[in-house]
């Protein structure tokens, strides 16, 4: 079973100052992935950094991240297990932020858990599994 690292990991990775093989520290137990929308949130946080010193070290950080991670695709089978998972949290009138659904959707479409800092919203969803990182490891 493949983890899946939500961005709020990554977002802790560069704040503390840590190099990305302290994921495996974090994970040593399972493959890491991510999902398409933390690809694309990872590479806003690069157009949105300032000042330039910082943009450059950042877009060094995410491009290093892509290269090492996995990115999954959301695909058909996806789409499905998202349309169901909104439909049920909007039922119980317990919403998730859009991005985060779907990287949940992703992770349970593809029988893999989320590695976050985001415990809020990621536990309300069902069936998910969701660990978070022991910082006090590292």
């Amino acid at each position: 079973m493949a983890v899946l690292i939500d961005s709020s990991v990554f977002v802790a990775l560069e704040r503390r100052g840590l190099r990305l093989s302290a994921l495996t520290r974090l994970v040593p137990d399972a493959p890491l992935a991510l999902a398409s929308i933390t690809a694309s949130e990872l590479l806003v946080g690069v157009h949105r950094a300032i000042p330039p010193a910082r943009r450059t070290g950042r877009e060094v950080f995410v491009a290093a991240i892509l290269e090492a991670v996995p990115v999954l695709a959301f695909d058909l089978h996806v789409a499905r297990v998202h349309a169901r998972l909104l439909d049920q949290l909007r039922s119980l009138g317990q919403p998730v932020g859009a991005h985060d659904l779907l990287i949940a959707a992703t992770a349970i479409a593809q029988a893999s858990e989320v590695l976050t800092d985001n415990l809020r919203d990621f536990t309300r969803v069902p069936g998910l599994t969701v660990r978070q990182p022991d910082w006090q490891a590292e």
